[in-house]
Parts: C-alpha cells; sequence; structure tokens
C-alpha cells in the first residue's frame, strides 16, 4: 500500500536525516551513491566501482515533475522518485566514488538537487545477493543476503519541491511521459531504459509500477502508430553514425597500366 506519499520512511535507518548540501560534503574514504532512475544506465560521472543492489522501505513512483532533463516549463516530463513503503524493495545501481574525487558530488547536486528539485540522505544499500533463490512468485527473496550492507548517499524528491506532481491514474502517466521531451531525450527513453536494466540487471525482481508504465505507453504509442525507435533516440543516432557520402569522381588511374598497342592495317 502506498502511504504519506513521499515522506521519508521513519523506519529505514537514515546515517543522516538531515538533508546535506553536496559541494559542502568533505569526504576521507570513498563513498557510495545509489541510483535508481536515469544514474543506473546514465550516472554522467567517473566511478571506481558499480554494483546492483537495492534499499529497503521505499517504493518506485513517476510522480516527481522534470521540466529540463525530460520535460519543459509548459510541458514538464514525468522521472522516478522514491516513497515510503514499510515492505517496499527498490532496486537500483550503487557507484563508488574516490574520496579525492571533487566532481561528481557538485555535478549531482546541480542534476538532481538544482535541476531536479531532489534532496540528498544516506541510506542503507544492500548489494546483490551472489545467489538468487527462485521462487514461484518470481521474486527475490533479499533475507538471503548475506553481503554487508554499505551506507549511500541517496536522492530523493519529496512533495515540498516545487517539481512535485504526485500520484494520478497509470494511463495519466503514461500519457504525459509519451509526450515529454527535455535537453536530454524523451520522457519515454528514461522510462524504457529504466526498464531494461531491470530486466538485464535484476530479471527476478518485480516492479509493478514501473513496467504497468511501460507496457501501457507501447500500447499508446503502437494505438498512435508512434516510432519507439526514434523516441528513443535511436533514428538520430544511426544517423550521425552514417558515413559522410562522398561524390564519385571518374578517375583515369587504371590507364596508364594498359599497355600501348600499335593498330595496323590489315588487307581484307
Amino acid at each position: 500500500m502506498e502511504k504519506n506519499e513521499g515522506k521519508i520512511n521513519e523506519a529505514v535507518k537514515m546515517t543522516s536525516a538531515v538533508e546535506e548540501k553536496a559541494e559542502e560534503l568533505t569526504r576521507k574514504e570513498p563513498f557510495w551513491v545509489f541510483g535508481y532512475g536515469s544514474l543506473c544506465w546514465n550516472p554522467g560521472f567517473e566511478f571506481q566501482q558499480s554494483v546492483t543492489g537495492y534499499v529497503k522501505g521505499f517504493s518506485r513512483r513517476f510522480w516527481q515533475g522534470n521540466t529540463t532533463h525530460r520535460g519543459t516549463e509548459s510541458k514538464p516530463g514525468r522521472v522516478a522518485t522514491l516513497i515510503e513503503d514499510k515492505e517496499g524493495i527498490t532496486w537500483g545501481k550503487a557507484f563508488l566514488i574516490a574520496a579525492e574525487d571533487n566532481a561528481a558530488l557538485p555535478y549531482l547536486s546541480t542534476r538532481e538537487c538544482q535541476l531536479g528539485g531532489y534532496r540528498i540522505y544516506t541510506v542503507n544499500f544492500h548489494p546483490k545477493p551472489l545467489f538468487l533463490p527462485s521462487t514461484s512468485h518470481n521474486s527475490i527473496d533479499v533475507n538471503h543476503n548475506t553481503i554487508d550492507k554499505k551506507d549511500a548517499l541517496l536522492y530523493i524528491a519529496v512533495p515540498e519541491n516545487k517539481h512535485w506532481l504526485g500520484a494520478a491514474p497509470l494511463p495519466e502517466i503514461a500519457t504525459q511521459i509519451l509526450e515529454c521531451r527535455g535537453s536530454s531525450g524523451t520522457n519515454v527513453e528514461y522510462l524504457l531504459r529504466l526498464a531494461d536494466f531491470m530486466r538485464e540487471e535484476i530479471p527476478e525482481a518485480l516492479d509493478e509500477h514501473l513496467f504497468s508504465l511501460e507496457r501501457l505507453v507501447k500500447k499508446f504509442a503502437a494505438d498512435m502508430k508512434i516510432c519507439l525507435n526514434t523516441l528513443m533516440g535511436e533514428v538520430e543516432k544511426a544517423e550521425e553514425s552514417k558515413p559522410e557520402a562522398k561524390a564519385v569522381v571518374p578517375s583515369f588511374q587504371f590507364a596508364s597500366r594498359i599497355p600501348d598497342k600499335k593498330l595496323r592495317c590489315v588487307n581484307m
């Protein structure tokens, strides 16, 4: 069940419950950043290691508006945030950043906080279990994870931020995603790449909200005869990668190889 949308789950142990300004953070050791949206497939910063895993007590929802990367001021897109869910498990990817790295946090502060409207917290991140027991419910028993949990920075959008859109019927959210585009590409690309990440990295995991939106977007696109490859930017990329066509100029470079011949008159 969805409770108190946007609130931070008090049952989840936070190593820091106060918002931190990334640009002021000083680190003496490498640290982890957990991503559950576009960071999963497009981190945009250098890292030492990446690990697929999950955080407990949250569920992913496309309730945050975006007016830069995947939408505009007049037509905001919808991107992922986390809401409180005591039974929830959200899968994503954590990135290990070097202590001496002075670029990653300012970059994330701009991308997630200043432009995105997110706040930064510290939570427990659990790496993906080395052994994933198969079940009849196509789910993962995370209690079998014997790998130590790690502290990780986490960006969450809460209802107080100016871009917040909140809950809406799934068909309405899917339609909005289908129609929006920003400086980084279409809102559809954001959704489908995230769904692809989940299937490739954690095929046993369930995310009903994410995959329901994916099915609706694909159905609406098919009904409207919209090419998904175009919305994913694949057509543009293919065009950019084509070698430049060059005009064919007639050449006589082989003429010199033909031996000279003498013509003789033949009396017939």
